[in-house]
């Protein structure tokens, strides 16, 4: 069983106005996003991670070892911001000065159509897939009751669902990862998660600097997962602990 805290690093100076901010701006947080992201690991504080992963930019680095400052984080591309291409650092009234039609039409399908010279939603999709593909896989890997030469004739591993009830078999080790990503990328892999599709992504997910957002798997990607919290920035607020089952 794979648990994934997922969090949107922190504010930047560039994150006011709202702009487009992907690979091409490596940004350090804002005082601001540095308090949130202190916030977000105080309420974590006591919560275990086999793994802390992030991508490789500098604002979710930086947010990564705020949340979890005794955890090795791993750095992985695939959890980079989306390429905006021209957009780039560019707000939605300059956008629409100059590619209004443009950004029209790929606010109709985020998914198949490109930013101008960077990339599609679909494109974003792929390699978070195959990041969250390799968690299960490793999370599966280092849980006994799911490994063959262990399980024998015992219970069934977590990927499959009980056939009569529907229910999920049990009991399953539980794997915790943090990942610190971007706005976009979260969103998509929110999409690619609960088998929403990746042209909705825009639409059905929001993610604010620093939240918690966590997600469960019980088996494969395919099988989907359970939100069990989405985009809560309580912790600014002053809240603490563990709030998820």
């Amino acid at each position: 069983m794979l648990t994934l805290v997922l969090t949107r690093h922190g504010a930047t100076a560039r994150s006011e106005p709202e702009q487009h901010l992907g690979q091409r701006l490596d940004l350090p947080l804002s005082e601001v996003g540095r308090s949130a992201a202190r916030a977000l690991g105080e309420r974590l504080v006591g919560v275990r991670f086999d793994r802390v992963v992030s991508s490789p930019l500098r604002r979710a680095l930086e947010t990564a070892s705020l949340v979890a400052p005794n955890a090795s984080v791993e750095a992985d591309a695939r959890l980079t911001e989306m390429d905006y291409g021209r957009w780039e650092g560019r707000t939605y009234a300059e956008i629409d000065a100059t590619d209004a039609a443009a950004r029209r039409r790929w606010e109709d399908d985020p998914a198949t159509l490109p930013c101008p010279d960077g990339e599609s939603g679909e494109q974003v999709a792929r390699r978070v897939r195959s990041l969250l593909d390799d968690l299960l896989a490793w999370a599966a890997a280092t849980d006994p009751v799911c490994r063959p030469e262990e399980a024998g004739d015992g219970p069934r591993p977590p990927a499959a669902r009980a056939a009569t009830s529907g229910e999920w078999p049990g009991p399953a080790a539980e794997r915790r990862v943090l990942a610190v990503a971007h706005s976009t990328t979260n969103r998509i892999l929110l999409a690619v998660a609960l088998g929403v599709p990746i042209r909705d992504y825009r639409r059905r997910f929001v993610q604010a600097p620093a939240n918690l957002t966590v997600l469960r798997f019980r088996g494969a990607l395919d099988d989907g997962a359970r939100l069990l919290v989405g985009n809560d920035v309580s912790h600014i607020r002053g809240l603490r602990g563990e709030t998820w089952g």
